[in-house]
């Protein structure tokens, strides 16, 4: 006959608290790596995202854009210097 149990409850516990404290630090190891590894994609494709940018506009659309406003800076500079040979013939008849 045996003279007592071959592993008591505290034993028994111990062990289970360490099996424990062992496996929630595995996990947490395993979540930090899974964090690390998930930055890491997205920043590889948040990188690639900025390399293919979409094109939201149209050559012609853009050579518009420029005939428009070169019509615009082509007037502006007419009526300054219409204004200049105005000064000028101001100040010269004086």
């Amino acid at each position: 006959m045996a003279k007592g149990p071959l592993i008591t409850r505290t034993e028994l516990r111990k062990r289970k608290e360490a099996a424990d404290s062992e496996m929630k630090r595995n996990q947490e190891i395993a979540e930090e790596e899974y964090q690390e590894k998930e930055k890491e994609i997205s920043d590889f494709y948040r990188k690639e995202r900025k390399k293919n940018k979409e094109v939201l506009t149209t050559r012609s659309g853009e050579q518009g854009k420029i005939r428009e406003r070169s019509s615009k800076l082509t007037k502006a500079i007419v009526i300054v210097g219409i204004l200049l040979i105005i000064v000028i013939l101001i100040v010269l008849n004086l």
